[in-house]
């Protein structure tokens, strides 16, 4: 049962169909005043090292809002459990949720990572934030997985499903396209060493900044 707190997102286009075995989710990812770009290949570099505690487990990067560092020690760690750039985790929470742990979109996906009710088990608990967080990484390692490392399409596929990750820029529906350009323009950011995002900028003048005040409000922040 959800809470009564639970809302229900508003910063909204239109949804895109969902795939069944996609995590489609109705979130701001779907703000508008973005510019198309046309399709970008990034790499997925590996990890390496082994790692002992949190504290080995390095830092996010900067550019990320107050409401996604709140849940940094959580980050790296789940990242490490999926053998992930944490940075990689980071941008599907600030796009999804903005770090509000009972956030609900209109389409029904839940939590901090968006992830639809068919993707949980019998009895599992969808806003747990470690339950939500290895559902949501799960599928996307998996998109990872069948893109043979390209994050992009990667992202892609975690908006769109597997159908999407399969496909290319031209083939998506326009949820995809600025899901895409958000999340990709936030990696690059974050890996360029820039303190301030530009990408997250405009995301949050975009209506983005409504989901990280319900999540501020949320965490006590």
């Amino acid at each position: 049962m959800l809470s009564s707190a639970v809302i229900v997102l508003v910063v909204l286009l239109a949804l895109s169909p969902i795939d069944e075995s996609g995590i489609i989710r109705a979130s701001a990812e779907t703000l508008n005043n973005v510019d198309d770009s046309q399709e970008n290949t990034l790499g997925l570099g590996g990890s390496g090292s082994e790692i002992e505690s949190v504290s080995d487990l390095g830092t996010l990067s900067p550019i990320f809002t107050e409401e996604i560092r709140f849940w940094e020690d959580r980050i790296l760690l789940w990242a490490r459990e999926f053998d992930l750039d944490p940075d990689l985790a980071a941008i599907i929470m600030q796009v999804e949720s903005c770090g509000d742990p009972e956030a609900v979109s209109i389409a029904g996906a839940q939590g901090l990572f968006q992830v639809m009710p068919f993707h949980f088990a019998e009895g599992e608990n969808s806003l747990d934030p470690d339950t939500n967080a290895r559902r949501g990484l799960s599928y996307f390692t998996g998109r990872l997985e069948q893109t043979g490392g390209d994050i992009g399409r990667s992202y892609a596929g975690y908006n769109g499903g597997h159908v999407a990750a399969a496909s290319s820029w031209d083939n998506w529906a326009n949820e995809t396209q600025r899901y895409y350009i958000w999340t990709t323009g936030l990696y690059r950011d974050a890996k360029s060493g820039v303190h301030e995002s530009p990408t997250l900028q405009k995301w949050i003048q975009a209506g983005g900044a409504s989901l990280c005040q319900q999540a501020a409000l949320r965490l006590g922040i």
